[in-house]
């Protein structure tokens, strides 16, 4: 049995909760108000603190530092109906062991509860503060979790490997972990290594000395330098040549490097912060990204979900775009525009989403937003079309598969073994569909039967 103190002004949810723990044998009791709760404290010494945000008198969170002196292991359970990056931060950075989001489900705070009883260590207070100027939205789980992640790690030395699909927001998320650090006052370095070429990446990321090549006319700090005491951004990390994967290994390793065409190490502390929107583990296997380096970098991860797993951010974000666009009026959104907004599939994700909004309030010259004002929908790019590439990535991790397991001189029947696996794959699929009629597979295939039996290897029933 543990003894549970909660501070709520919410009637209806104390007593809910208070009936929930009492049936599993704590000990409950109930403040309406920081104030109330510190004249409880003076006779009950809680185990747990369930405590909300927003209460009359002082706020909940400027309440947790006072706490924690009074109680300094007591784990504190935060409650907020209003989840932004900020507020998580400042909770977890102040010292919250968890934060739950209203309204939540009786399991997930009985869960939470269970984990702060058997949690035996105190929560360590951050040092960072958060600064203004996040642009993270998100009310729903799938963005709560990716709040907590970035609440956890920030004020950490971490490297952080950031991974969803083009334009969820990987850099966007990169600058809070920046901005939540106590690095915010240093430099944010970010480059995209797709953009550079493979002959000047190494001099970018490291510099170079006079010399060094044709051009070298004077040296030159890279960008581990000029994110010194901050942090760099390695955006699209999945591209970078065997060759520099190496040299970054070093730089994670030995924190050191040396300059192109120099010998002297240098020391760097610039913190690595890394995203891509490929399959690094399926590059593992293709032998084109590093292992030590994927391991190195995944110390701690975070995974972007696409806007079409948390739709119910669409409304705050197109409200966000809409407040940050520079015209002059904001405009009002009809009902048809919300339901367009609602149903397209937004594959190019929050990027397109935001680049919609400015579409639409440019045509709709300071009236009410409309369905027809958003631009053709990318949505309408058929299955088979993303079937297709999804076809032609295989194909091609299967043919770099198969190079780098031999010699160019012993491959001598690719193209043929290819053939083989295509025909059988294909073959079989039409066959089901067609209940081994092979009249029918070969109609749908365009062949003759004749062919078709030559290629199944077996003569037609008579």
């Amino acid at each position: 049995m543990s003894r549970i103190l909660i501070i709520d002004d919410e009637p209806a949810i104390c007593w809910s909760l208070k009936e929930r723990l009492t049936d599993q044998g704590h000990e409950v009791q109930i403040a309406s108000s920081v104030e109330r709760a510190d004249k409880l404290l003076a006779t009950f010494a809680p185990d747990i603190i369930v405590l909300d945000i927003r209460l009359p008198g002082q706020d909940g969170l400027s309440a947790i530092p006072g706490i924690q002196r009074r109680l300094p292991t007591t784990p504190i359970v935060v409650m907020t109906a209003f989840g932004d990056l900020q507020t998580v931060v400042d909770a977890i950075s102040r010292g919250a062991f968890e934060y739950l989001v209203k309204p939540f489900e009786l399991p997930e705070f009985l869960s939470v509860i269970d984990r702060a009883i058997q949690s035996t260590s105190e929560a360590p207070a951050g040092q960072s503060r958060p600064v203004e100027g996040n642009q993270l939205i998100g009310r729903g789980p799938a963005m709560q979790a990716v709040f907590k992640q970035i609440a956890l790690v920030a004020p950490t030395e971490f490297p952080v490997l950031i991974t969803g699909e083009t334009g969820t927001g990987k850099e966007v998320v990169a600058e809070a972990i920046h901005r939540n650090s106590h690095r915010r006052s240093g430099p944010f370095v970010r480059v995209s290594l797709a953009s550079l070429s493979s002959s000047v990446i190494e001099s970018e990321l490291f510099g170079h000395g006079k010399g060094a090549f044709t051009g070298a006319v004077e040296e030159r700090q890279g960008l581990f330098e000029l994110a010194e005491n901050g942090t760099i951004f390695l955006d699209e990390i999945g591209e970078t040549p065997l060759a520099i994967q190496v040299k970054l290994l070093r730089v994670l390793e030995s924190r050191s490097f040396t300059r192109v065409g120099t010998s002297n190490e240098r020391a760097t502390n610039a913190r690595l912060l890394a995203a891509t929107n490929r399959d690094l583990e399926a590059m593992l296997i293709e032998n084109t990204f590093r292992q030590d380096l994927f391991h190195r970098l995944k110390v701690f991860s975070i995974e972007l979900p696409p806007l079409r797993a948390h739709k119910e951010d669409l409304r705050p974000l197109v409200e966000y775009f809409i407040a940050r666009h520079p015209s002059a009026t904001k405009p009002s959104v009809s009902e048809a525009f919300w339901a367009e907004v609602q149903q397209r599939a937004w594959r190019g994700n929050i990027r397109e989403l935001r680049n919609a909004i400015d579409h639409a309030i440019v045509l709709s010259r300071g009236g009410p937003l409309a369905a027809e004002h958003l631009p053709p929908s990318l949505g309408v790019i058929s299955s088979d079309v993303e079937t297709g590439r999804q076809l032609e990535s295989a194909i091609a991790a299967w043919v770099r598969r198969q190079l780098g397991k031999s010699s160019d001189d012993e491959i001598t029947d690719l193209y043929r073994s290819f053939l083989s696996i295509a025909d059988t794959a294909l073959l079989n699929e039409v066959l089901i569909h067609t209940q081994q009629n092979r009249s029918a597979a070969a109609k749908i295939l365009g062949l003759d039967r004749a062919t078709l039996r030559a290629k199944l290897g077996a003569a037609e029933p008579s």
